[in-house]
C-alpha cells in the first residue's frame, strides 16, 4: 500500500509542476507573429491606397461629366448669341 501512495504522490508532484514556456518556443511564437504582421500590413496598406485612389478617380470622373454638360450648355449659348447677332445685323 505504501508503494501505491508513493507512486500517487510522485504523480501529483508531476502534475503540480508549472509548465513554463521555454525560450525557443517563445522565439518561435514572436517570429510567427512578426511574419504574420509583415504579410498582413502591406496588404492593408495597398488596399487602402487602392480605395483612396478609386475614390479620387470617381470624384474626378463626376466632375468631368459635369464639365462636359456645362461645356455643351455654353456651346448652345454661344450658338444662340451668334444667331441673334447675325439676325440683328441683317435687320439693320
Amino acid at each position: 500500500m505504501n508503494g501505491k501512495n508513493d507512486l500517487l504522490n510522485e504523480i501529483d508532484k508531476e502534475n503540480k509542476k508549472e509548465k513554463n514556456l521555454d525560450f525557443k518556443l517563445l522565439v518561435i511564437v514572436y517570429l510567427s507573429i512578426l511574419v504574420g504582421l509583415l504579410v498582413i500590413l502591406p496588404k492593408i496598406y495597398i488596399k487602402n491606397q487602392i480605395y483612396y485612389t478609386s475614390r479620387n478617380i470617381s470624384k474626378i470622373s463626376s466632375e468631368y461629366s459635369v464639365l462636359l454638360e456645362e461645356n455643351r450648355f455654353l456651346k448652345q449659348k454661344v450658338e444662340y448669341i451668334k444667331f441673334k447677332n447675325q439676325v440683328l445685323d441683317t435687320v439693320f
